[in-house]
């Protein structure tokens, strides 16, 4: 690394990580195969970086990139209805300037906000195993280190919840439930929401309103 760290730096770093085999292998199979209704697309297949304002009070922190969405677009929670339905909140309530995130160039830019995942790859069923939740851990820590501004953090799901209580050294951790509000030692305010994925949304585990209060919440907190 550069003496300095910057978050395009640590982009660049994100894309060209190797580190584990079994998310390399799976990420590059997924671009390779393709879905049927993106065969004539150009697949990303690589590590995804987060994407934001770098002068972000909120942090939204999910689990990892979607085998058909950002792995296949390039930009975390984009080209799948989890990030339809994710950055429709955040342009109700100023955090987005648009309610689509359909491609890395669409023109969406936020507003006092960093999204962000836990794992950078897209991981086979969705579940990342111990060891590359740990491997991946530094890319973290540094993006958490260069967005010095940040007051919140939106937990979308338990597995981002449980990432940032251990990050921020939460002990013991309550219970993950959507809307539960915990405040670190180091003051940061994190926020627990049911992730936006099509199970949750589909049978309505997690609504629009629900979501909704959430980062309404978070707005209040990050003032």
């Amino acid at each position: 690394m550069d003496s300095v760290d910057s978050l395009p730096h640590l982009a660049a770093d994100v894309g060209e990580c190797r580190h584990c085999p079994r998310l390399v292998a799976w990420r590059e199979q997924v671009a390779d195969e393709k879905r049927a209704a993106f065969r004539d697309q150009q697949y990303w297949g690589r590590g995804v970086p987060g994407f934001g304002d770098p002068r972000a009070t909120v942090l939204i922190l999910g689990l990892a990139p979607a085998a058909h969405g950002a792995n296949r677009t390039g930009r975390v929670f984009t080209g799948d209805r989890s990030g339809d339905f994710l950055y429709r909140a955040m342009n109700r309530v100023g955090m987005a300037n648009q309610p689509t995130s359909v491609s890395i160039d669409d023109g969406l830019t936020l507003d006092g906000a960093w999204v962000t995942a836990v794992v950078k790859c897209a991981p086979p069923g969705n579940k990342p195993l111990p060891e590359e939740r740990v491997a991946c851990h530094g890319f973290l820590e540094r993006e958490l280190q260069l967005l010095d501004n940040l007051r919140v953090v939106v937990c979308l799901g338990a597995f981002a919840y449980e990432a940032a209580c251990a990050e921020f050294d939460v002990r013991p951790r309550p219970k993950f439930g959507h809307g539960v509000e915990v405040r670190a030692p180091n003051g940061l305010h994190l926020l627990c929401s049911f992730h936006p994925s099509q199970q949750n949304t589909f049978t309505g585990k997690l609504t629009e309103p629900m979501l909704d209060a959430v980062f309404e919440r978070a707005v209040e907190l990050s003032g």
